[in-house]
């Protein structure tokens, strides 16, 4: 499951160019319903619900959800211990995202935005009626608090929100956002996603008698505005979160239709094949599979069988979501800071064997930090790409210019050998030899060192035959897989040689660029800039990808600042496949068509025991 973290404000975008007035008064700001990428949303000011919902949808039944590893805080604000899943049911945002369009978003706590032709601040006004769980209204100070919190506690928050300057109440519904920088067409967008926290309750007294404290992690369960409430903690293991029968936000247009089901539990497990064990009892009821192999031969068991576990492969999810899966170097550490190392390490990683051996043909490599997206690069750059690229051409390789990039193919044993002998070129033109059959520094004789770090044993089997190519070539190489934990830890503080992340892309590229790629996001701690990026040709597309005027300026843009990530050779580009795999015991409903953009669980399904 997905981390509650900072979940849709720092992985998924949204912004307006054009939309509906929602007020005419000539004195005051022009507020719309909503914000959307390109021309006017698809729904308009007066409708009922989303399509992709069944408005009569019965509320009742519950789910029972998988975690893995464990929890210690509900805390959403910091970046620091590990946030339960499903926090984000408690709380609601400003806009809620259409998940039947690419980058729309519609008013929840908030009625309305506004902001000026030049974007230099933004205005939400909330909704009179938005109340928190105790009855208490949700007001401008709340918003107030909750932004000044994430951008002083988390530094995720901090990058993410760098170009909002300060948020002030400006009426008596209305808080103003301002902006050190014009024409930044997402910022609006990005703060409408801004988790809202109630900040009477974080001030006052918890149930020891002493004051609360927003800036340490706690298991006391926290209170929200959203549609869900904590009702049992088995601290570690299990949460158990109700459906709140007197949630303020029930009958709104944009929730209509959705968190139908009653209860909603999570189980955390250490150990991927003990869930699934437990998927397959009838203990946990859903089954999302990331393994092509598992998928293939891991439901020969009577329940898959006969249709008490149904499966389905869905492309839904990822229509909006470019993905970037690979191995990441970490150049903090000065072996990898040479191109030619990166490159090389990329030669060994034989990826037809692996897909042919372990997942019966069914991946498809990553070529693009866009990948599956109209934004990935190819071929040469041609048009507005090409005119980019030439107006930071002293700050970018000259081979993106001349040579489109290109993983190596394995999958035969000439293919490897080539492989082989050009990654050990590579690294003997960056000042590593090879010497008894260890690759070791030419002038040092310090051998060469590498050591994966994974959080889930199941990795294993995908990494351990990269392993022992590298070997092969005289590397030093193993893995070392720690429990989440540690793994959280040691990723934020950048202690590994090489990990796997993967990154995922929405159709609208923008700030979150600079805390991937960005130099300020390498040296900070926590950010997600795993590869220790830190190159001014980059910095500069990245800006030119926030500012984008309009979409084939966007494109141009971000296909750019593809091609130069990879001719860097950042990251060593691994796998993905094209759907989504779940599987789950049958006992859901959901309409026929789901939204085109996501699965829509379990947001929009509901129990058929509800439905008796």
């Amino acid at each position: 499951m997905a981390s509650a973290r900072l979940k849709a404000g720092l992985v998924f975008s949204f912004i307006c160019l054009l939309a509906l007035p929602i007020s005419s008064k000539a004195d005051e700001p022009q507020f719309k319903i909503g914000t959307a990428i390109l021309g006017d949303l698809k729904y308009q000011p007066g409708f009922q619900h989303f399509d992709y919902v069944n408005p009569t949808a019965p509320k009742g039944g519950e789910v029972k959800l998988s975690s893995s590893g464990t929890f210690d805080t509900f805390n959403p604000v910091l970046l620091k211990g590990n946030v339960a899943d499903g926090t984000e049911l408690i709380y609601d945002t400003l806009l809620k995202k259409a998940d039947d369009e690419a980058n729309s978003s519609y008013g929840l706590l908030a009625e309305g935005v506004s902001y000026p032709d030049d974007v230099s601040s933004a205005t939400f006004r909330l909704r009179a009626e938005a109340k928190w769980a105790d009855g208490t209204p949700v007001t401008p100070e709340d918003v107030i608090f909750s932004f000044e919190k994430f951008k002083e506690l988390n530094p995720m928050g901090a990058s993410y929100y760098g170009h909002v300057v300060n948020a002030e109440k400006t009426g008596d519904r209305d808080v103003t956002f301002h902006f050190n920088e014009k024409g930044n067409r997402e910022l609006p967008s990005i703060l409408g996603q801004l988790t809202i926290l109630p900040k009477h309750w974080w001030e006052a007294a918890g149930p020891d008698g002493k004051p609360r404290d927003i800036s340490r992690t706690t298991l006391e369960p926290v209170m929200g505005s959203g549609p869900y409430k904590i009702a049992s903690v088995q601290p570690g293991s299990a949460i158990r979160y109700e459906l709140r029968d007197d949630y303020w936000g029930k009958n709104l247009p944009v929730n209509l239709g959705q968190n139908n089901f009653a209860a909603i539990n999570y189980v955390y497990f250490v150990d991927y094949d003990v869930a699934f064990e437990a998927f397959r009892g009838n203990t946990i009821d859903y089954w999302q599979d990331n393994s092509a192999s598992h998928w293939v031969t891991g439901y020969d068991f009577p329940a898959a069988k006969d249709g008490r576990i149904k499966r389905e492969e869905l492309p839904n999810t990822l229509r909006s979501v470019g993905i970037m899966q690979a191995l990441v170097p970490n150049m903090r550490r000065e072996r990898f800071k040479d191109e030619r190392v990166r490159e090389a390490l990329n030669y060994a990683y034989d990826f037809e064997e692996l897909n042919r051996t372990l997942s019966f043909g069914q991946l498809t490599r990553v070529n693009s930090f866009f990948f599956g997206t109209k934004f990935a690069s190819s071929g040469l750059p041609q048009g507005a790409e090409l005119d980019v690229l030439n107006s930071v051409k002293d700050k970018v390789p000259a081979d993106v210019f001349t040579t489109p990039y290109a993983n190596p193919v394995g999958g035969d044993p000439q293919k490897i050998r080539d492989n082989f002998r050009k990654a050990i070129s590579l690294f003997k033109d960056a000042g590593w030899v090879l010497k008894g059959n260890k690759m070791v520094n030419a002038q040092t004789g310090q051998p060469f060192t590498l050591e994966l770090l994974l959080s889930n044993p199941s990795y294993e089997r995908s990494v351990l035959p990269y392993i022992q190519n590298l070997k092969r070539i005289g590397i030093d190489a193993s893995v070392r897989t720690v429990d989440p934990s540690q793994y959280i830890n040691r990723i934020r503080s950048f202690d590994y040689d090489m990990m796997w992340n993967v990154w995922a892309e929405t159709l609208n590229p923008g700030n979150e660029q600079a805390e991937f790629w960005g130099s300020a996001s390498a040296a900070r701690q926590g950010s997600r800039n795993y590869a220790g990026i830190a190159d001014p040709g980059v910095d500069a597309l990245i800006q030119k990808v926030i500012l984008a005027k309009d979409v084939a300026e966007k494109e141009a843009t971000a296909k750019a600042l593809d091609r130069v990530l990879l001719a860097h050779h950042y990251v060593l580009p691994t796998f993905y496949g094209t759907t989504t795999r779940i599987a789950y015991w049958d006992k859901f409903e959901h309409l026929p068509d789901l939204p085109y953009y996501s699965i829509g669980f379990p947001d929009v399904w509901w129990s058929k025991s509800a439905a008796k």
